[in-house]
């Protein structure tokens, strides 16, 4: 069904104000778009992966507050109503420009618009991730991931991710055994069954490992890939060549003193989800398990470390 969308320009104190005079007096939809949430917002969530960099140059201080209606209401007495509550709110906060702008939105761009702002985009020189509306021509020996955002964590452009990929195609070979744990969406061990490892992913969250196995049956690589949920020691069973965590520093310090027991000797395992104001807490811990690292990779505030067991 086609809607009526009033745009209203504001500012950020005055925002909460204003939604629920939509919500609760007029049962409209609301959308807010305050550009501050990109910058204080968790980075680490599906929607930052994806987003376009563009939308980080917007006015900072300027807020739009979209209200949403089904087509057949009256316009003026809505727009009206609007008004007034804007200048009840002033009394009390600022609204900044506090101009509305009526527009018709059809159903089919409803659906469709918060597409227009996620992109293609090469996660190493190798790997590209795509959304699932795009077309892309691949190029030489790309292989292409196909991932839309969603509710699990992971889709690629994020530091703690493209890191892993990167440290997979270094140290991954052809038929190694991939253990993912935590694994999200899946990207990570999607993309090394996609670089020839069979692969189990491992989550405790019951929507990750939903999404993780819808993700592995698009991208063709159920053959190689299984999903399970559980804990990490009582769900595996078979050691793998590789272990990747690409969590929190919290859990990887945990994680210092039970990884051993699921990779083989002489195994790698790549960890990240690191800030850097944990680094010396997970250096001090890894090591103290016995685990030496062998490369540390940083991007921004995040760091990815590549171990070995020492006693292996």
């Amino acid at each position: 069904m086609d809607c009526i969308e009033f745009k209203i320009e504001t500012t950020t104190a005055a925002v909460e104000a204003i939604s629920y005079f939509i919500a609760d007096t007029l049962e409209g939809g609301v959308e807010i778009c305050d550009p501050k949430d990109a910058i204080n917002q968790d980075k680490t969530q599906t929607w930052y992966d994806f987003i376009d960099e563009s939308l980080l140059d917007a006015d900072m201080n300027t807020v739009f507050v979209k209200a949403y209606f089904n087509k057949g209401i009256n316009i003026e007495e809505y727009k009206e109503k609007i008004s007034a509550e804007l200048e009840h709110i002033k009394e009390f906060l600022d609204v900044g420009a506090a101009q509305i702008i009526v527009s018709e939105i059809p159903e089919e761009k409803w659906a469709n618009e918060w597409k227009k702002y996620y992109k293609t985009f090469n996660i190493t020189d190798k790997i590209v991730i795509k959304p699932s509306w795009l077309a892309y021509d691949v190029a030489g020996d790309e292989i292409v991931i196909e991932m839309d955002p969603g509710m699990a964590f992971g889709s690629g452009t994020h530091e703690t991710t493209s890191m892993c990929v990167q440290l997979l195609e270094k140290y991954l070979k052809k038929s190694n055994r991939v253990l993912d744990v935590g694994t999200g969406s899946g990207i990570l061990g999607i993309v090394a069954a996609k670089l020839g490892a069979s692969v189990l992913g491992v989550d405790i969250d019951p929507m990750s490992v939903k999404v993780a196995v819808e993700n592995v049956a698009i991208n063709g690589v159920a053959d190689n890939m299984a999903v399970v949920q559980g804990d990490l020691l009582e769900v595996v069973a078979e050691k793998a060549d590789i272990v990747i965590s690409n969590i929190i520093a919290d859990v990887i310090i945990v994680l210092a003193a039970q990884v051993r027991q699921v990779l083989k000797p002489g195994g790698v395992w790549i960890a990240s989800g690191i800030i850097d104001e944990k680094k010396a807490a997970v250096l001090k811990a890894v090591e103290k398990h016995g685990w030496e690292v062998v490369e540390v990779t940083e991007k921004n505030e995040w760091v990815a470390l590549a171990m070995r067991d020492v006693n292996a």
